[in-house]
């Protein structure tokens, strides 16, 4: 037996887990913010105009299937990352597992892989533009300062998820171009994207919350969905960076953006007086009452 080599392997140092944005940052209050599940959509639209990202939520995902389990899965993922402290790091651990079988061929006949580190960072990288852009129209737009630290916190979130240094561009200067290549060489209108943009998809009733209101929706359904997927496609399109919208070929008229202003007075008027259990979802009020609960 090599003792000396045991030893070695005995001093060879752990590496830390990754930590989440801290209590206080952007992302703190961003999250877990109701307004934020407007925006969602815009960025998961995005990430699915990438063809490998297409092709695999095409092919592994159960939205079809199960949009709303799926959405709540997903969901309950991306508040972990920043209220869940150390259990981010199992998360992002967890995730990288769930997709290291995630691999086929696209439309174009190219082979992908779910962990290929350009796909990866695309679909993390989505975030940041699609923050930035919706918090003008949902919230007070953010100062130069508060880009940088969103920025900043957004990449520590991606080492949570598995991301390293290497994979993202470490700074704003260096993120615009990067991003905007993507958009001109790599994205495109993907049957994915095409599918969360049709407002005739049969789309099932929600199957979450009271038993009465599940109900009422099955009851309400038909009349309801051609609506709701009207609204879902305008607030998509619309909390979709202006270039991205260009580069997928989306239409967004001077009326429709009027709309959109309008609404977003309203959002951006009413949600920050709501008491803090219903602005807040709920992974991020349990955080909040702890972080100040551990400050007294």
């Amino acid at each position: 037996m090599n003792t000396a080599r045991m030893g070695v392997e005995r001093m060879k140092p752990v590496r830390a887990d990754p930590v989440p944005p801290p209590p206080g940052g952007v992302l703190w209050s961003l999250v877990g913010d109701v307004r934020t599940l407007l925006s969602l959509p815009a960025a998961l639209t995005l990430q699915v105009a990438h063809p490998a990202v297409g092709a695999g939520v095409a092919d592994h995902s159960v939205f079809r299937t199960d949009p709303w389990g799926r959405g709540e899965r997903s969901l309950a993922s991306y508040q972990l990352w920043v209220y869940g402290g150390a259990r981010a790091a199992e998360e992002g651990r967890r995730l990288r597992t769930l997709h290291r079988t995630i691999r086929g061929t696209d439309a174009h006949g190219r082979a992908y892989h779910a962990l290929n580190p350009a796909c990866y960072a695309w679909v993390h990288a989505t975030g940041y533009p699609v923050f930035r852009h919706a918090q003008r129209y949902l919230g007070r737009p953010f100062t130069p300062a508060q880009e940088r630290r969103l920025y900043a916190e957004w990449l520590r979130v991606g080492r949570v998820l598995g991301l390293r240094d290497r994979d993202l561009p470490q700074t704003i200067e260096e993120f615009w171009p990067y991003y905007r290549e993507v958009l001109d060489t790599e994205l495109e209108q993907t049957a994915v994207v095409r599918e969360l943009l049709a407002t005739d998809r049969p789309l099932p009733p929600p199957d979450r919350g009271p038993r009465w209101l599940r109900l009422l929706l099955r009851l309400g359904w038909p009349v309801l969905r051609p609506g709701f997927l009207r609204l879902l496609r305008f607030l998509t399109i619309g909390l979709m960076p202006a270039d991205a919208r260009r580069a997928l070929g989306l239409p967004w008229t001077d009326a429709q953006e009027r709309r959109l202003r309008r609404l977003g007075r309203v959002v951006r008027t009413v949600v920050p007086v709501l008491p803090e259990r219903l602005r807040y979802l709920p992974p991020a009020r349990r955080a909040r009452r702890e972080y100040r609960a551990g400050l007294r």
